[in-house]
Parts: structure tokens; sequence; C-alpha cells
């Protein structure tokens, strides 16, 4: 079995799925003061441990179900120049027959929009979410808590009306329940300078260098060198894109170079192009659209592949039905292209793709009351070389949330 950190982009379909309630929280109209927030939701998993079509499940039992109960409280308040918001919620989530899983979820999102004077703004934001981690590319039935602590700070100063220039630091860190994944816990701190050169229709481009630093505390088990760690170096330089292309058309890419240095492995250095496309189109009507493609350049731990190339594309559409009902649906395809780190068997084709696809409703009944149905669908190709077998999974989920 291959093991590695990466996350691909259609894993986290149970931990989107259990906290659904509170994005749509976020996503709600700006309001000033405090509110209380509540939300119930259930959803039925039928492959809820992610387990290959060939391998038995866990206890005889593939699907399961799952209830969450939520609550906390929305903060939105403008001062002057300075916006403040934030959610702060607890949840509890019970299933029906993997009670091993059971677990008490906390999301804190905080975020300060600030303006001094006419030249100065910037962001500070602080985030800690515990949740549920995925279980698409490791095989158990325990409980893998996973908590994110971030903090991001940024600030831009107008040295011209069509000029720009951003400096931002951020920091990352993800610890692990399990016992055997802890070797995942890892803190990431970056820090990154900006360019920006916007005109008077809107558009902008602006020239990224970033710099991040990966700190992993546990060394990875049964590794050739114990005594190497899997800490990085990673360097990216990108052009960054928002084109008014017409009244209804935006394009949007983030495009560049990126090198990675690792010595727990090989040469410890891997480089490459790295890039992202969106289109938006939003006619006049009740549909809007989006589109994406991507090339992403993700480095991978393992003592196998040192690094895997992911080619995606994503479509999407939005209908708003009536004032009061909403639809999303979207479609994604993902391969990833591993490179192993010397020949064997099989080394020459080691590739597995996952395709989703996403539905949902959404129903304002009142101003501050909504109810929602979701409908996900998740398929891996798998790699038998690598040990990601072929899997399915479908997802239907309820809930509803309430803003006093």
């Amino acid at each position: 079995m291959l093991s590695f950190r990466y996350r691909p982009l259609a894993a986290a379909v149970i931990g989107a799925l259990i906290t659904l309630p509170a994005a749509s929280a976020f996503a709600a109209p700006p309001e000033e003061g405090m509110r209380l927030y509540g939300g119930i939701g259930w959803a039925y998993d039928d492959n809820l441990l992610r387990i290959p079509d060939n391998a038995r499940p866990f206890q005889g039992k593939r699907g399961d179900s799952y209830r969450t109960l939520e609550g906390g409280v929305v903060y939105n308040k403008r001062i002057s120049r300075q916006r403040i918001s934030a959610v702060a919620k607890a949840s509890k989530v019970k299933f029906d027959h993997f009670k091993q899983l059971d677990y008490d979820g906390r999301d804190l999102q905080a975020q300060w929009n600030w303006e001094i004077g006419n030249k100065l703004e910037g962001k500070a934001e602080v985030n800690h979410v515990q949740t549920l981690a995925p279980y698409t590319d490791f095989q158990s039935n325990e409980r893998n808590l996973r908590k994110l602590r971030r903090q991001f700070f940024d600030a831009g100063w107008k040295m011209h009306p069509s000029w720009k220039l951003r400096a931002g630091v951020a920091r990352e860190r993800w610890d692990y329940e399990l016992q055997a994944q802890r070797f995942n816990n890892r803190t990431e701190k970056a820090a990154e300078a900006e360019l920006i050169y916007q005109p008077r229709s809107g558009s902008s481009v602006g020239l990224v260098a970033r710099r991040v630093k990966g700190e992993f505390p546990i060394r990875r088990p049964n590794r050739p060198n114990p005594l190497l760690t899997d800490d990085f170096t990673q360097d990216e330089l990108k052009a960054r894109v928002n084109w008014l292309a017409t009244g209804s058309t935006t394009l949007q890419a983030l495009v560049g170079y990126v090198r990675r240095e690792q010595p727990s492995f090989g040469e410890g250095k891997t480089s490459g192009v790295n890039g992202r496309v969106t289109a938006l189109y939003q006619p006049r009507g009740k549909m809007s659209y989006s589109a994406s493609v991507w090339r992403e350049f993700a480095p991978i731990e393992s003592t196998v592949v040192s690094y895997t190339l992911n080619k995606g594309a994503m479509l999407g559409a939005t209908w708003n039905a009536t004032g009061k009902v909403k639809v999303d649906a979207s479609a994604i395809y993902e391969k990833r292209d591993y490179n192993a780190r010397r020949e064997f068997p099989g080394s020459e084709d080691l590739n597995d793709t996952i395709r989703s696809a996403n539905l949902r409703a959404t129903w304002q009944v009142k101003r501050k009351i909504q109810v929602q149905a979701g409908y996900s669908h998740q398929a891996r190709s798998g790699s038998r070389v690598l040990g990601t077998s072929r899997f399915d999974a479908n997802v239907v989920q309820v809930g509803a949330n309430v803003l006093f």
C-alpha cells in the first residue's frame, strides 16, 4: 500500500458534507451584529471508508448513515473602514453503525479586513478546524480526527492608481489523532510578495513570488534512512491574471514554475510548471457557469514515488430557479501521474484517476432559515502497482440551519 499525504481534489466528501451548514452561514449576506446559529443534518454514504471493490469491508459493512447537530455564533461588524467577521461553531457527529467514528467537531473562522488611509489595506485571518480526516488513500475503520490551525496576514500598498505592492505571511499546522497517521503532522510556513498592475478596466495582472517551508516533527516509519525527515522547501514564481473579458465573462489564471527541495529521498529536487485557469460566465438570467483546468505538481513523501503530476478539469453550473431556490451542479475529473524513484516492474505506468459529480439544492425558506439537499458520487480507477485500488462511493445528504 502506497503511503502518502497528498489529498486529491475529490477526497474530502465526508468532511465537506458534514460541515456544509457552516459554510452556508458564511455565504449569507452580511448582517451587522451577532447572531446565533443552529443546524441539523443527516447523510448516508454507501462506502464510508472508501473500501476498494476487491477488498472485504470492515465488520462486513461498507455503508453507514450519520447525523450532525451544530450550534454557534456568527458575527459581522463594520467599524469605520474596518470589517470584522467571525463564525464559531461546535458540532456533534454520530454514526449509526461505525460508532467508534463519533466525534465532536470544532470550527472557528475569524477575518479582519483593514484599511489605513487611502493607500494601505490588507486582511488578517485565523482558522481552527477539527473534523474527520478523509479515508480515500488510507484504509482503516479507526477514528482519525484532523486539526488544522491557520494564521494569515497580508498588506497591500497602492503605490499608484494602477500599481499595487502586496506581501503576506501564513502559517498552517496539521495534527492527526490516529497514531498510525501522526507522521503526517506538519507545520507549513509561507511568505509571498506580489506586484499587481490594475488598469481602469478592472482587470489585473500580477507577478507572485512565494516560498513555503514544511517541517515534519515525526519521522515516517520504514524509511531507508531513519535520520532524514520529510522537511521541505518549495519556491514558486507565478503570474496571476484576472481578466474581465466581457460584462458576463471573467478569466482567472495562476500559472508559473515550482521547485521543491526535499532531501529525504533520491536527489531531493523536483520542479515543473504549475498552473490553474478558470472561466466564469454569468449571463443575464437564472443560469451561471464555471470551468477550470489545471496542471499541478504535487510531491509525495513515499519510498516508491517521488511526486505526482495532477491534470484535471471541472465544469460547474448554478441555476437560480426562483428567488428562494438555487441548484448547484459540478463534475470533476483528475488524473494523477506518479513518478517512480527507481525502476521496478510496472513503474513505467503509474497513474490513477478520480471522478466526482455533485448536485446540491438550497431552499431559502425564510430570510434566516435554509434547507439543503445534496448528492455526491466518487469513483477512483486505482493503481494495482501502488495499491490504490478501484472504488465507488455515493453520498446523499439533507440538512437545515437557522440564524436567530
